[in-house]
């Protein structure tokens, strides 16, 4: 069994910093100051977390960015990228267009009809994408071109008069 995981003793400053900071304004900085004020007196993560009614792993984290980042962890981070960039390129996503207009046939694949798993597989061998991508960033990559995505139909039929009679045989 592992022993309990409690703060580092706590210098001075940092003390007066973190009683300060349960008179914030901001909720994220008051819970952080009450779990490592509350380390600092030696409970565990899991009688913390008992008190302050959330995860002991909320606990750990805290506890390890503070050993990590210091005071500097009493302050909320972006959790945005810091850029969004689509993962095809406007090249890319008009080859995806051209893909669009031919049958899957044309690819090797054995159906007439696209649907998005089978997209995504074609995308990647065509070295459209490194991985194999999902459906929601294919479904954008086509809304960025100003189409828009049907479901395939598997009551699909075809213009040859011998349809019906192939169909059945």
């Amino acid at each position: 069994m592992t022993s309990p995981l409690f703060v580092r003793p706590l210098k001075p400053f940092e003390r007066r910093a973190l009683k300060k900071g349960l008179r914030s304004s901001d909720a994220f900085a008051v819970r952080r100051c009450q779990i490592l004020l509350a380390s600092a007196k030696r409970k565990t993560p899991s009688h913390i977390a008992n008190d302050l009614h959330c995860a002991s792993q909320t606990v750990r984290n805290v506890l390890h960015t503070f050993e990590q980042r210091g005071l500097d962890c009493l302050t909320k981070g972006a959790n945005v990228p810091l850029s969004v960039q689509p993962v095809l390129t406007a090249e890319k996503r008009e080859q995806l267009l051209a893909m669009l207009h031919q049958s899957p046939r044309t690819f090797g694949k054995a159906q007439s009809f696209w649907t998005l798993k089978l997209l995504a597989e074609v995308c990647h061998e065509q070295h459209l994408s490194a991985t194999v991508l999902s459906a929601p960033t294919l479904l954008d990559a086509i809304v960025r071109l100003g189409s828009r995505w049907k479901r395939a139909k598997h009551w699909v039929t075809s213009p040859d008069p011998q349809y019906a009679l192939k169909k059945t045989a």
